[in-house]
């Protein structure tokens, strides 16, 4: 059985006040969308980023992966075998009680299987998700101002991993439908979409993309003032032969 994801769900309401619901979501059908950005030379040098792991280019542009929906996870803690992985802060959609909802999520991937199969890999970690949310349509018209922002904990304190806006990904419901409408899917209660990051920011060593213990993934809305926070550690598995 499906793990039953809890949110908190801020709306808009035709008098600018804002209201809150609590929404159960059983995930249903889980997509996570690659090589989403919006400029051609950033989507080169994420791939270039990733090449220098070993990871394949991708057959196109943008890719839509599959994965269990059993792997995403509201908790604090992510289990991981080996050392091998790390976070990336993705914007994500779902459908709940009649339509979309907008948080934030961790693609979080195992990077020596990526080297040999992104498909793969994306199977192979807990995909950490917020708590809250908010309502998809009071936000689609200035989605390009939302501050997406991911913090990982090194070298003893909280540094910036990666930061940018939405502007930088694909409009998302463009990525929405680029799934959804092709697949002639109708959009059901427990869809969930991550839609794409960010290229991380290389530390002093000029390391891009690497592991972490601890890793916090937030959604920023600047002019209503809020934000979707979502902080969780690492626990690494030992690998045994």
């Amino acid at each position: 059985m499906a793990t039953t994801l809890h949110f908190s769900c801020e709306s808009i309401e035709s008098d600018g006040v804002a209201s809150t619901r609590l929404l159960a979501v059983e995930p249903k059908n889980f997509v996570i969308s690659g090589w989403t950005g919006r400029d051609a030379a950033a989507i080169q040098h994420h791939i270039e980023e990733l090449e220098a792991l070993g990871v394949p280019r991708p057959s196109a542009v943008p890719l839509y992966y599959r994965a269990s929906q059993d792997l995403l996870s509201q908790s604090g803690v992510v289990q991981v075998l080996g050392p091998e992985s790390s976070g990336e802060a993705e914007p994500a959609l779902f459908f709940a009680d009649g339509e979309w909802w907008l948080t934030v999520g961790s693609d979080h991937t195992d990077r020596q299987v990526e080297s040999y199969s992104v498909a793969v890999s994306k199977q192979m970690c807990p995909k950490p998700v917020a708590t809250s949310a908010w309502r998809w349509r009071d936000i689609a018209a200035r989605q390009d101002d939302i501050v997406l922002e991911s913090r990982i904990h090194e070298g003893g304190e909280w540094v910036t991993y990666q930061c940018g806006t939405l502007a930088s990904i694909r409009p998302l419901e463009s990525l929405r439908d680029g799934y959804f409408s092709a697949a002639g899917a109708d959009a059901q209660d427990g869809h969930v979409q991550f839609c794409g990051t960010l290229g991380a920011i290389p530390n002093a060593q000029g390391q891009g993309i690497r592991p972490a213990g601890l890793m916090e993934v937030s959604l920023r809305d600047l002019l209503l003032k809020r934000a979707i926070v979502h902080r969780y550690s690492v626990q690494a598995l030992p690998v045994i032969a």
